[in-house]
């Protein structure tokens, strides 16, 4: 595992599977989430949010955290490890809501409230986005692993730390 993508629904836990992996991997964590944003709420131009992303993909090794549907099939020519975070809705809109209010390394701006187009994407995510995530993942079955539960990722995560 040198260059894992970690992809899920907004608040399930993509964030901090990925600096526990940065941890105990000691690769380089990019967020896909502070690239796009700015601190304002504005988002960089595509053209330089791909430019930048190319030159993360270009190196030999990385944890990429983030969804973007839109380069998922660039992002997963390259990765060696695919950690797929499939849990239910209401796992996610719990992940969301608890990080409210607290300072994050992977967003670059404070969240005060659930923002109700924000809860709109998380209740959607599974119509909308998983059918896609889906058939771009079963081209590639041998780079991925899937998880369903808070449960089985914590697990997983301590038998990482014991086996470093």
């Amino acid at each position: 595992m040198s260059r894992i993508l970690i992809i899920g629904c907004p608040g399930s836990g993509k964030s901090t599977l990925a600096r526990a992996l940065a941890q105990i991997t000691g690769l380089p964590l990019y967020y896909l989430d502070m690239i796009w944003h700015r601190p304002d709420g504005t988002e960089i131009d595509r053209a330089d949010f791909d430019k930048e992303l190319e030159r993360i993909l270009r190196q030999d090794h990385w944890i990429i955290d983030g969804n973007y549907l839109r380069t998922l099939p660039r992002r997963l020519e390259r990765a060696d490890t695919v950690i797929w975070l499939h849990l239910p809705t209401d796992v996610c809109l719990e992940g969301a809501i608890s990080r409210i209010g607290h300072p994050r390394e992977d967003l670059p701006w404070v969240e005060e409230e659930l923002d109700p187009e924000f809860k709109a994407y998380i209740q959607a995510f599974e119509q909308d986005q998983v059918p896609e995530i889906s058939r771009l993942l079963a081209a590639c079955p041998d780079k991925v692993m899937t998880f369903t539960s808070r449960e089985a990722i914590n697990e997983w995560i301590r038998k990482k730390q014991l086996t470093s």
